[in-house]
């Protein structure tokens, strides 16, 4: 993807979350100088394998495990110190060196042990499906300038007055859900005395880091995480996640002007999943679902919850298409298709009799669509040890041509199995 005229590429999710970002992002970090995490947190995870080892990354970017690239957590990250220490522990534990190659945003907003109690209480109010990882509560917080940024670690004097307030704060929110639990300030302070040596080392202004990198010519790679289907602002609200997972978020939540950025590639799977709450039109048939979930492995990588699985939705990859303006698509998992003797695609919906051409706005109305569906033939052949586009089998060239023209953006690489070498370039 990286070419003379683009230097500064986005990824992004085109469903709704798990379509193989991780594995992008790591392919395409051998051509980077820089990765950048630009939002979400430790609710996220992106599998990657490497010969025979399999990594899951929560909050640091994939292109950890490609040397020497930096990687970045931005301030439009919300960060879970403790997840953070034991990712870059368990790294170190399996030979991957971090040192000298993570930075974090000093504008970065810290997710502390009241916002998990505090989605706890929210969830128990709004059952959206959450992780329960405090997320969403440090986004709410953050908006509502009471947020905790890594930034204020520099002065713990000042720190433990804030986190008095806070703390004091979250407990009031909560008491009101009727949880009987508290937030303990002692065991937040005694928290971030214990983190801060640690953390202050990494955090530095990224986005002039970025900047800078940009300016020198060199490549930097925005990773994003979820879905844009799950866009607080463009998905399918409520069931969102708490921030802009679109490309609009990159520039945001990086720290760089978005006439910086010179590619979008959005990564789909050959089918669509979803996990958690809210409307999926295209979900498969109870057997046909059990089938895609098996053989696709759909579990989530960070909380192990099934992922409700169905067809390939154009509809949302064309939505999903115009909200990023996608320059290229990345199509996952193409080999889980490879038993089926058809494989139907939904093509558009209809809406109480008529056509319904753009995504409805309410969740309510989404629910009622009826898919449109053109059933493509299988190619009933193994397609994981193929690195070639001319040597899939006819079939499957045939499905891969149909949904670039139903998405109107050009396939650039399709992955054909969960290894780092399993990736074909077109």
């Amino acid at each position: 993807m990286f070419g003379r005229d683009l230097s500064c590429l986005v990824v992004v999710g085109a469903q709704w979350g798990d379509e193989g970002k991780g594995k992008l992002v790591d392919v395409l970090a051998e051509q980077s100088d820089l990765v950048v995490r630009y939002q979400g947190g430790a609710n996220a995870g992106h599998t990657v394998v490497v010969g025979s080892a399999q990594f899951v990354l929560r909050l640091i970017p994939s292109g950890i495990l490609n040397p020497p690239a930096i990687c970045i957590l931005g301030n439009g990250v919300v960060l879970d110190p403790v997840a953070l220490f034991e990712e870059l522990d368990a790294l170190a534990a399996r030979g991957v060196s971090t040192e000298g190659r993570l930075l974090v945003s000093d504008r970065a907003h810290l997710v502390l042990p009241y916002h998990k109690l505090l989605d706890a209480a929210g969830e128990r109010q709004q059952n959206i499906g959450t992780t329960g990882r405090g997320i969403g509560p440090t986004y709410e917080d953050k908006y509502g300038r009471r947020g905790f940024r890594v930034a204020d670690l520099r002065d713990l004097g000042e720190a433990a007055r804030l986190l008095a307030e806070r703390v004091a704060g979250a407990n009031e929110r909560i008491a009101l859900s009727g949880m009987t639990e508290r937030a303990s300030l002692d065991e937040h302070v005694t928290l971030l005395e214990r983190m801060a040596p640690r953390l202050l080392p990494l955090a530095s202004d990224t986005g002039a880091v970025i900047h800078r990198a940009l300016k020198e010519g060199r490549r930097v790679l925005l990773e994003g995480a979820q879905g844009s289907l799950l866009d607080v602002d463009h998905g399918t609200y409520p069931y969102v996640t708490s921030s802009n997972t679109t490309a609009g978020g990159a520039a945001v939540g990086s720290g760089i002007g978005p006439t910086m950025i010179d590619g979008v590639l959005g990564v789909v799977k050959a089918y669509t999943t979803r996990v958690g709450n809210g409307p999926l039109p295209t979900l498969a048939d109870p057997p046909l679902e059990e089938e895609l979930r098996n053989v696709g492995g759909e579990f989530g990588s960070v909380t192990g919850r099934p992922r409700r699985c169905g067809w390939f939705d154009a509809s949302v990859v064309r939505y999903a298409a115009r909200v990023n303006g996608l320059t290229a698509l990345a199509v996952t998992k193409l080999d889980v298709l490879d038993g089926f003797d058809s494989i139907p695609v939904g093509t558009g919906y209809t809406l109480d009799g008529g056509t319904c051409t753009e995504m409805p706005a309410e969740v309510k109305v989404l629910e009622r669509v009826r898919p449109v569906y053109e059933t493509l033939r299988g190619w009933k052949a193994p397609t994981g040890g193929v690195r070639a586009l001319s040597d899939l089998p006819g079939a499957a060239r045939a499905y891969l041509d149909r949904l670039q023209e139903l998405a109107g953006v050009p396939i650039r690489y399709v992955s054909v199995g969960t290894r780092r070498d399993q990736i074909i370039s077109l």
